[in-house]
């Protein structure tokens, strides 16, 4: 095995980058101004800054592809700096243009086109992030903000291939709450998440089903990813947003190929009893995660405080790989792209 394949091997997701970044910066009087490549290198924060007091960050996560004819072509981003724009104004913070966050892709990647990985499965995993810059104590929306993008190669999520993972019911921690920032990819959502992962891993779990915070019965995300259920007649189901869920461009994108396919799409509030009835009276086929990091990962098997139940024979169901497949083809430039979902790029 080579240097740079062991490396691959060992090095966690998401843990190196390339050698350049890209930043802007807003202020009143001039809106956003200075989009510029740099080197990729620490930021300096005053120890005032208003992001480190009161949370102002939101984040964004899309990836570029290295296609067949040797261009980069980006998934849907149009979709991620619509919802970078509805994060911002939900963290009332500036809300960077759609033409400039586009842009800020396009230098990026064209910088460091060399670092796009070329084999099937990787990606140049990229990471816009936008915090408040004041340097002031006041407890109010801070007046300017800094813009960074960032990219990392990435191989497979799955290093050893797509496994099915085990998932733990959250029924005493909430991710968000009617009228909250469930809906806003912002930084402190995924803060307040971590106690109930760690609680999930004492359970010998991979991650925690998010559940509705009123009455702790309403099945919501799984992680920082969407959930899918299909149940027998061809039904494909998703919980439906209702403010307190992150709207994925995975989610949004699968929901569309499940019309595609002649699967009768649903959005619909789904109960944690439905979940585990439907599984035991044979109903529920398969379930799935989906988010932009592991694209599709199959859920095998569910805990909570009063047992467990493990969906089908708790492997990879054939329609959830299927998908995962079909999406990653269009991604790849190997399966025709009908809806212009692929961005040129480089």
């Amino acid at each position: 095995m080579s240097t740079s394949e062991q490396a691959k091997e060992t090095a966690p997701w998401g843990s190196q980058f390339t050698d350049h970044m890209v930043t802007a910066r807003y202020e009143p009087e001039q809106g956003w101004s200075d989009l510029t490549v740099t080197k990729y290198q620490p930021l300096q924060l005053d120890p005032s800054t208003s992001v480190l007091h009161y949370g102002q960050a939101i984040f964004e996560g899309l990836k570029a592809y290295h296609q067949p004819d040797g261009s980069v072509s980006v998934f849907r981003p149009e979709q991620n700096a619509a919802r970078f724009a509805r994060s911002a104004h939900r963290l009332a913070m500036a809300e960077l243009p759609e033409e400039l966050f586009l842009e800020s892709l396009r230098l990026l990647v064209n910088e460091d086109r060399d670092r796009v990985p070329t084999q099937s499965g990787e990606s140049l995993y990229l990471r816009p992030l936008e915090i408040a810059s004041d340097a002031r104590l006041l407890t109010q929306p801070s007046l300017s903000y800094l813009y960074v993008l960032m990219a990392s190669p990435v191989a497979d999520y799955f290093q050893h291939g797509v496994h099915p993972v085990r998932v733990w019911l959250s029924t005493e921690y909430s991710r968000a709450m009617p009228g909250g920032t469930g809906a806003a990819k912002c930084a402190g959502n995924y803060a307040a998440a971590m106690l109930a992962q760690k609680q999930g891993a004492e359970q010998g779990c991979d991650q925690v089903v998010w559940l509705d915070s009123v009455e702790h019965r309403f099945v919501e995300e799984m992680g920082g990813m969407n959930l899918f259920f299909v149940f027998s007649g061809n039904r494909l189901v998703t919980p439906q947003l209702t403010g307190t869920l992150l709207p994925g461009v995975t989610r949004d994108s699968i929901l569309t190929l499940g019309e595609d396919l002649g699967l009768q799409v649903e959005e619909r509030l789904i109960s944690t009893d439905e979940w585990e009835q439907s599984v035991a009276d044979g109903s529920l086929l398969e379930v799935f995660a989906c988010g932009t990091a592991a694209i599709i990962t199959p859920v095998g098997e569910v805990r909570h405080p009063n047992g467990s139940f493990v969906i089908g024979d708790g492997g990879s169901g054939e329609l959830t790989m299927r998908l995962r497949e079909t999406l990653l083809g269009i991604q790849q430039g190997t399966v025709a792209d009908v809806h212009n979902w692929m961005r040129h790029i480089a």
